[in-house]
């Protein structure tokens, strides 16, 4: 264990907290900035002495409880935590579920892009948020929140190019989310549902797909604006196991613009 590295990280960490940002109070003027050692001691519910030779590089090897308890009473990024169990050489808790919030700067982003469908997916492919764009271009995403399941046991609201490698690419997500997040019963749902469901699905399911998020372009029949080359390109938001699906046109009239005219039409 990187004993010195380990004293260094929390003792930087600690330094960049004030009492006001954890909860308490002032107390007294302080002769360095940062929290006491004793105050993250008791947010992290173990003894100050264990605490100060943790940062003194004298300290036994933590277990993960103790680190989780530490790592949430310095309010570490899940970067930060993660670099702590690094250091500690310690294997971090699994996690009992994907991330199904989304933060407030990525709803904001999807708001000030009016001409770009966008729509926001969890590990287990829930839409956790989308445009206006998106819902019509998509055809009602909140009849059907989940797009593994549009994509394996629905009716296809689109006739798209593509259609195979999104099955690859749907699975490979999966897979992965279920080696993270063993314990979620929501994906163990999933999971049974689309195994019963879908024959195509067991069949890539079978064969460890493996696929990176990157840029795609696709040819897709909408039954009101009529085909359109789209682009879809991925931005992930690892720290929430989340990512953001951004899809533009090659067309013109833009789908904005079509869909301008069919709600003056309806209007």
């Amino acid at each position: 264990m990187a004993r010195g590295e380990l004293a260094s990280f929390l003792r930087d960490r600690r330094s960049r907290l004030s009492p006001f940002d954890v909860g308490l109070p002032a107390g007294s003027r302080r002769r360095t900035p940062g929290l006491r050692r004793e105050e993250v001691a008791q947010l992290a519910h173990i003894s100050v002495e264990y605490y100060v030779r943790l940062e003194q590089a004298r300290g036994p090897h933590p277990s993960p409880r103790i680190l989780d308890g530490v790592a949430q009473a310095l309010q570490l990024a899940p970067a930060d935590r993660a670099h702590l169990f690094r250091l500690a050489e310690t294997v971090p808790p699994v996690p009992a579920g994907p991330v199904r919030t989304v933060r407030p700067h990525v709803l904001g982003l999807l708001e000030r892009m009016p001409e770009t469908a966008a729509i926001v997916t969890d590990a287990t492919y829930d839409v956790l948020a989308w445009n206006p764009l998106a819902d019509k271009l998509l055809g009602g995403i909140a009849r059907e929140r989940n797009t593994a399941r549009r994509r394996f046991l629905g009716r296809p609201f689109l006739d798209s190019t593509g259609w195979e490698e999104t099955g690859h690419i749907v699975a490979a997500r999966l897979r992965a989310a279920a080696d993270r997040y063993p314990q979620d019963l929501g994906l163990q749902r999933l999971l049974a549902d689309l195994r019963a469901g879908s024959a195509e699905f067991v069949r890539i399911w079978e064969t460890h797909p493996v696929h990176a998020p990157g840029h795609r372009t696709k040819t897709i029949v909408h039954p009101e604006w009529g085909r359109l080359t789209i682009n879809c390109d991925v931005l992930t938001i690892p720290e929430d196991d989340q990512q953001i699906v951004f899809i533009t046109q090659n067309n013109r009239p833009s789908m904005q613009s079509r869909s301008d005219w069919l709600d003056s039409q309806r209007s």
